[in-house]
């Protein structure tokens, strides 16, 4: 940039730059006038609102730099590795479902469990007994875990479950495999229980565990 200088004064844009100096502080007195006048005409929401916004956009920006971060974004990651691999299937009954759900789980991992709930109550006792028979009857070479729940619960007794297995195993890596019935027709499913979104729901935000939702189509 050339810079021309008159004998006995400054560059040329020494007035420019002081006028337009004068001009932003002018706005400045004048914004602030205003906003005091009309403050309980409803400028009191800018005062407001323009605080929480930018506390709002670096609360994003801290957000969006600490995923970053534990990602390891920009930076080379290690190499992949193998770990054992453990799956296991929450049941409710001995059905096609169930062997669909397993025929996928021996596919998928080295070892794989059965899991189902036990409530206090008779019926479910009386329940989880005949599917226990029916188990040993059917032999699939997997073995049936209980998990007993003294509240009529899915998800707590499996991600309780799944954390013990998590906390006394390491370098296994647990996979969550949910079965679930989809009927051909949107107005069937909206009939069926809801039993596999809350088991998947809980092991999700409760552990680590990889959660796969298997449908079978009926």
């Amino acid at each position: 940039m050339v810079l021309h200088w008159h004998r006995e004064r400054g560059p040329r844009w020494a007035p420019k730059a002081l006028l337009n100096g004068l001009g932003a502080v002018l706005t400045g007195v004048s914004a602030v006038v205003v906003t005091a006048t009309k403050f309980h005409d409803g400028a009191w929401l800018i005062v407001i609102a323009l605080p929480v916004l930018v506390l709002a956009f670096e609360a994003v920006h801290r957000a969006y730099g600490r995923i970053g971060e534990r990602l390891g974004v920009g930076r080379i990651p290690a190499p992949p590795h193998r770990e054992r691999s453990l799956v296991l299937v929450p049941v409710s009954s001995l059905t096609r479902l169930t062997s669909e759900a397993l025929t996928a789980a021996v596919s998928l991992g080295d070892e794989v469990r059965a899991v189902t709930v036990c409530h206090p109550d008779p019926e479910d006792q009386a329940a989880t007994e005949a599917l226990a028979r029916d188990w040993a009857l059917w032999n699939p070479g997997v073995p049936l875990v209980r998990l007993p729940s003294e509240r009529r619960s899915l998800g707590r007794p499996i991600t309780a479950y799944v954390r013990d297995l998590e906390a006394n195993g390491p370098g296994t890596r647990v996979t969550v495999l949910v079965p679930e019935a989809e009927p051909e027709h949107l107005w069937q499913r909206a009939l069926q229980n809801q039993r596999g979104a809350v088991v998947a729901h809980a092991v999700r935000r409760d552990t680590n565990a990889v959660v796969c939702r298997l449908r079978f189509r009926c």
